[in-house]
């Protein structure tokens, strides 16, 4: 006769216990590995940055002086006779800012804003002392005299001939409005090329993409729009691809235009344009990563948010993988720059020609998740740092000799005058504790602070200059 086992019940139940708590022994180790993880990778990124800074400050002693913060402190003058319609129509009943007094063609301190030629950078006459400094929002000149013209723009080193090439609009031309409510224009000339040794001393290349005066409907036609022009130079194929906002003068077309070339000078073929992904595309730039793999970020859905994605092999076309990225943050005139691994990109709001207040965003992928990690501008006063130096973003430049060191490149615009817009190039410092918490990462800033400084007049250490 078979006999039951009485304890068979009872040794069962401490059987069960013992697995949920070896169940929870396991859940809560990984929580705990996972917890030592993350401060482990905390400490590591900020003795990162601490080395960053070590690094800036033991080597390059003019890093110093590039980081001392400049203060403005501009006084806004009583009014006196009429506003500009422009100025009176942004802020009709209330107090004057220094954003209105910018916007304002009529304002007494319009020469603070815009010097007149008789300050200008000129590189064949500023000899000696006065040589390889950069003076925000001054005339620039090239080495023929005339002012440069390459607005919303971008640059590329070419290593075959050890030469920078600077593409951005020429927008030598009238501005006009289309229509009552239309934005202030110039009709497109095409895009502008300047070559420089030592990206100070820019010579004119000529139009290397030019409007197409006939063909009415043609991309390139004048009545239409051409923005922000980024090339980028394909191994594989050994073309120079070149990467366009186009649209229509309402800005309902939305789209990217591509052209190429066998050579940095042109002249680039146009090749057509599209809507990347099937969205419509306005304010975008390219960004070539350390694996030859290249992307096109641009602002989308409104302008929205921004959409990010793997262009083709020979950079003719997009690949249909793309990612929503800053969805609902409405940022425009994105500029992607990376270093030590982590993806880094500076937008600024939408506010149409009107300055406003930048971001950085930094990205342990290029595809994201991005973090917003707040304003990098530093000095100047509260609305300088609000409108970003009355600039927008338009690139970053790599500098040679000191990692985490770039130029920033960005635009003032002047709606009143768009040819005589300019340029305000500052630089720009990768390290110190970011300055605020991140929404992916736990609270934790895993990465250094992105710091753009204001200054009137500054030039790169010497050793950071390419040699001529």
């Amino acid at each position: 006769m078979r006999v039951r086992n009485k304890y068979r019940k009872s040794t069962a139940f401490p059987c069960n216990v013992g697995s949920r708590c070896s169940i929870s022994i396991v859940v809560w180790s990984l929580v705990g590995f996972l917890l030592m993880l993350q401060i482990y990778s905390l400490i590591s990124h900020r003795n990162t940055v601490s080395g960053d800074v070590k690094l800036h400050m033991s080597r390059h002693p003019l890093v110093r002086e590039l980081e001392q913060v400049e203060e403005e402190n501009i006084q806004i003058p009583p009014p006196k006779g009429k506003r500009s319609p422009r100025a009176a129509k942004r802020r009709p009943k209330r107090t004057t800012t220094l954003v209105d007094e910018f916007l304002d063609e009529n304002s007494q301190i319009r020469h603070v804003f815009f010097p007149d030629m008789k300050t200008a950078i000129d590189p064949l006459t500023d000899a000696g002392n006065d040589s390889f400094y950069y003076y925000p929002a001054r005339i620039w000149l090239d080495t023929e005299g005339n002012p440069i013209q390459a607005h919303g723009g971008g640059m590329i080193y070419d290593e075959r001939s050890s030469t920078y090439y600077w593409y951005g609009e020429y927008k030598d031309g009238p501005t006009y409005h289309a229509h009552k409510k239309g934005a202030a224009r110039v009709d497109i000339i095409g895009v502008g090329c300047y070559s420089s040794k030592d990206l100070w001393t820019w010579k004119n290349e000529g139009i290397v993409l030019t409007a197409e005066e006939l063909n009415e409907t043609h991309d390139l036609h004048k009545s239409n729009v051409l923005e922000r022009p980024k090339v980028i130079y394909n191994e594989n194929t050994g073309k120079y691809v070149m990467w366009m906002h186009i649209d229509d003068a309402n800005y309902t077309k939305a789209a990217v235009g591509i052209a190429v070339s066998d050579y940095p000078t042109g002249p680039f073929d146009y090749l057509g344009s599209q809507r990347p992904h099937g969205y419509e595309s306005r304010d975008m730039t390219v960004f070539k990563d350390d694996d030859g793999v290249a992307y096109l970020i641009y602002s989308s859905e409104e302008n929205s948010e921004l959409h990010i994605g793997p262009l083709t092999k020979d950079y003719l076309d997009v690949k249909p993988d793309m990612r929503r990225i800053l969805v609902g943050q409405h940022r425009e005139a994105p500029a992607l720059f990376k270093y030590r691994g982590t993806y880094y990109m500076i937008t600024s709001g939408c506010t149409g020609w009107a300055p406003n207040e930048a971001l950085a965003h930094a990205a342990d992928s290029i595809m994201g998740p991005w973090e917003t990690m707040g304003n990098p501008c530093i000095g100047g006063n509260k609305m300088f740092r609000l409108a970003t130096f009355f600039a927008q973003s338009t690139f970053v430049i790599p500098l040679p000799g000191i990692p985490g060191s770039y130029i920033f490149m960005a635009d003032r615009w002047n709606p009143a005058d768009l040819s005589d817009s300019r340029y305000v190039w500052l630089p720009l410092i990768v390290g110190g504790p970011a300055d605020r918490p991140f929404e992916f990462n736990f609270g934790f800033p895993l990465w250094p602070r992105v710091s753009i400084y204001w200054h009137r007049k500054w030039r790169l250490p010497s050793s950071w200059r390419v040699t001529k």
